[in-house]
This record gives C-alpha cells, structure tokens and sequence, in this order.
C-alpha cells in the first residue's frame, strides 16, 4: 500500500516537473520575444505610449507561448475543441498581461518611475514573476486540463489512471488516444 502510494506520488511529481521544465523553456524564449520588442518599440515607434508597447510585445509573445505550450509543453493535456482552448488561454493571457501592465502603470504613473529601465524591471521583472505564477497554475488546471495518453512520458507515468469509464491498458494508463483525468481529481 505505501509502496503504491510512493509510486504514485513520484509519478505525479515526475510529470509535474516535466511540466514546469517545458513551460520554463517555453516562458524563456517568450520572454526574449517580449522583452525584445518591448525595448525596440519603447525606444522606438512608440516611445511615448509605454503602456501600448508594453500590450503589443506581451500580445506576440503570448501567440508564441500558446503555439509551444499547446503542441510542446502540454501537448498530454490539449483539448479537442481548439476553438475553446485559445479562448480560454487568451483569457488567461489577458488576464497575465494585465498584472504585467497594471505593474509597469503602477512603476510609470502611479510612483513616477519612468526611465526605460524602470519600465523594463516593472513590466518585464515584477509583471512577469506574478504573471508567470498565475500562468502556470492557469494553463495547468484551466486550459489544458484533460490529459491524454498519446503523450508515450505520460502513457508509463505512474499515478495516471484512466478516465472514468475508459478502458485501461496494464502498464499505459489508457487505450490510446483515450483522455486520462489527474489523479485526486
């Protein structure tokens, strides 16, 4: 009993931890979009609409993210209706987006900090740690929350179970191409 337990637990970390390794390479790259931009427009074409820069580079690094997440990160997890998961992963952006804009307005506006540099800590340091956060938990529980066993790491975890009323193969979790539910659900 304790040693299916231990199993389990390990298995369920295991994933988790492939998880928050691909979504870091993922929100690495993202980042490097976003930062980059932001910095070209802000000393650029819109040097004098921080705010704007700030949504536009965050808005094109999201479509990356939602690409890399979605066929990548948790390519196990992915919905069938992809209508309704890029609506729910925009929601989720936006709602990311707007706690690294309500922090680069609260660094530029509110407390006067308005050197590029200033900017860039706000929205790009602070902004993305607290976006990241809510991303993460997010893109995990609300937008690719059904997990499938076409994922061959995922199919061998330990801790998987098949979903209800779904026929288990010994050893790969589900038939395949069958979804899977998270365990403790």
């Amino acid at each position: 009993m304790l040693n299916k337990v231990a199993e389990r637990l390990g298995g369920l970390f295991s994933l988790l931890w492939r998880e928050i390794m691909k979504f870091g390479a993922v929100g690495s790259v993202a980042y490097v979009i976003d930062s980059t931009l932001f910095l070209l427009l802000r000393e650029g074409a819109l040097s004098h609409k921080t705010l704007t820069a700030g949504v536009i580079a965050s808005v094109v690094a999201t479509v990356f993210s939602w690409v890399a997440n979605r066929y990548w990160t948790f390519r196990h997890r992915r919905r069938p209706g992809v209508l309704r998961e890029l609506m729910m992963f925009a929601i989720m952006n936006a709602i990311g987006i707007g706690i690294a804009t309500f922090c680069l307005f609260i660094s530029h506006y509110v407390l006067g900090y308005q050197t590029t540099h200033a900017d860039f800590i706000a929205k790009n340091v602070i902004g993305l740690v607290l976006g990241t956060i809510f991303r993460f938990l997010a893109y995990r529980y609300w937008v690719f929350s059904e997990e499938l066993a076409e994922d061959p790491n995922f199919a061998d975890t330990p801790g998987a179970r098949p979903a209800r009323g779904r026929q288990a193969i010994p050893g790969k979790g589900a038939v395949k191409g069958q979804d899977i539910h998270r365990t403790g659900a």
